[in-house]
C-alpha cells in the first residue's frame, strides 16, 4: 500500500512531462528598424515580455512553425539572423549577396527566402536544416517584399525599382509569370476553399488603395481607393512613395485591413465582396498589420510614434497602444516557447 502512494505521484509527473514541453504562447514579435531590438508582445496583457538585441536596421522577420526558431533580416549587415525562440539569443548570421528587405518562411519551415533589394535584385533561399543559402533567383529589380502562397505552392516577389511583381514555382525555384508595371508593395492573400490562392489585395507605389488580382487569371481585375479626408487634414508626409503600406486579412477571412498613411487609419473591408465597414484612427503613420490567431485582434505598427496600435476587430475600436523601439515597421504572429 505505501509502495502505491510513492508510486501515484511519480507516474502523474511524468506524464505531465509532454504536456508541459509542448506549451506555447501568441507573440506578437515586432521589428524596430531604428535599432537592433525587436520586442515580443503578450497579446493577453498587451505586455513587452521579451527583447531580442543584435540585429542593427532589422527588416524582415518570419517564425519557424514549431516555434523554435526566428529569423531577421539586418540592413545594416547585410545577413539573415538565426534566433533560439527559447533563450532569444543569435544563433547565427548568414551572409546574404547584398542588403536584404523583407522575408518569407514556407509552410513546412524548411526555406526562407530573402528579398534582396540591392541592384540587380534577386530572392535567396536558406535552407533552415543547413543553415545555408543554397540558392539566388536573379529578378528584375531589387525586392521589397517576399511572401509564400497559403498553399506554399508559390513565392511572390515585389519589387519597387523594377515595377513588377514576380511570381516564383516553389518546386523549380523558377519564375513562373510576372504581373504589372508598378511599384510592389504589401499583400494580402484571399483563398478558395482548399487553400489555394483566389486573390491577391496589393498595394502599389503612389497609389492610395489596393488592386485586387484574380490569381487564376493572372491578371488586374479591380482598384480600390481608400476614402479621402480634407486636405487640411491630411499628413503630409514623408510616405516613401506608399501612402498605404500595410495590408492583411484576420485569420477568419472575413475582413481585409488596409493602412492609410495620410489619413491616420485603418480601413475595413468586408470580405468577399470587398465592401468598406469603416475606419479606426491609429494616431500615426500606420506602417505593417498582424492578427491574433483567433481573429480577435490586429496590431498596426505605426512607425513614426514608436508604437504598436490594438485593434479590437469585432468591435472596429482601439484598445491600447503598446510603446516600443524606435521606428517599428514589420510584425508577425508566432507562436513561441
Amino acid at each position: 500500500m505505501r509502495r502505491r502512494l510513492l508510486l501515484v505521484p511519480v507516474v502523474l509527473f511524468v506524464a505531465a512531462l509532454p504536456v508541459l514541453a509542448q506549451t506555447r504562447h501568441v507573440r506578437i514579435v515586432q521589428t524596430n528598424s531604428g535599432d537592433d531590438s525587436i520586442d515580443l508582445i503578450d497579446p493577453a496583457s498587451n505586455a513587452i515580455v521579451g527583447e531580442i538585441h543584435g540585429v542593427p536596421i532589422n527588416h524582415g522577420a518570419a517564425a519557424a512553425p514549431d516555434g523554435s526558431r526566428l529569423y531577421f533580416t539586418s540592413e545594416a549587415e547585410k545577413v539573415l539572423a538565426v534566433v533560439d525562440a527559447k533563450t532569444r539569443m543569435i544563433t547565427k548570421k548568414i551572409a546574404l549577396t547584398g542588403r536584404p528587405n523583407n522575408i518569407s518562411i514556407s509552410k513546412d519551415g524548411r526555406f526562407v527566402y530573402v528579398g534582396i533589394v540591392s541592384d540587380p535584385g534577386a530572392v535567396e533561399v536558406i535552407d533552415t536544416t543547413t543553415l545555408e543559402r543554397v540558392k539566388s533567383i536573379a529578378t528584375a529589380g531589387g525586392i521589397h517584399n517576399v511572401y509564400v502562397t497559403p498553399d506554399n505552392r508559390y513565392v511572390l516577389a515585389g519589387s519597387i525599382a523594377g515595377k513588377k511583381l514576380t511570381v516564383i514555382d516553389a518546386k523549380t525555384n523558377q519564375p513562373a509569370w510576372t504581373l504589372f508595371s508598378e511599384g510592389i508593395r504589401p499583400i494580402a492573400f484571399d483563398t478558395n476553399a482548399d487553400g489555394s490562392t483566389k486573390r491577391l489585395f496589393v498595394q502599389l507605389s503612389e497609389v492610395h488603395g489596393f488592386a485586387v488580382v484574380d490569381f487564376a487569371q493572372r491578371k488586374e481585375v479591380g482598384r480600390v481607393l481608400l476614402p479621402e479626408i480634407p486636405e487640411a487634414q491630411r499628413d503630409k508626409g514623408p510616405f516613401n512613395g506608399a501612402p498605404s503600406h500595410g495590408i492583411g486579412i484576420t485569420p477568419d477571412g472575413k475582413t481585409l485591413w488596409v493602412a492609410s498613411r495620410p489619413n491616420h487609419m485603418i480601413y475595413v473591408y468586408a470580405l468577399p465582396d470587398v465592401k468598406l465597414l469603416g475606419g479606426v484612427p491609429v494616431g500615426g503613420r500606420p506602417d505593417w498589420v498582424t492578427f491574433t490567431p483567433d481573429s480577435a485582434r490586429i496590431y498596426v505598427a505605426t512607425e513614426n510614434t514608436g508604437s504598436v496600435t490594438v485593434i479590437d476587430v469585432p468591435g472596429m475600436k482601439e484598445v491600447t497602444k503598446v510603446k516600443v523601439g524606435p521606428s517599428p515597421k514589420r510584425n508577425i504572429t508566432a507562436m513561441l516557447p
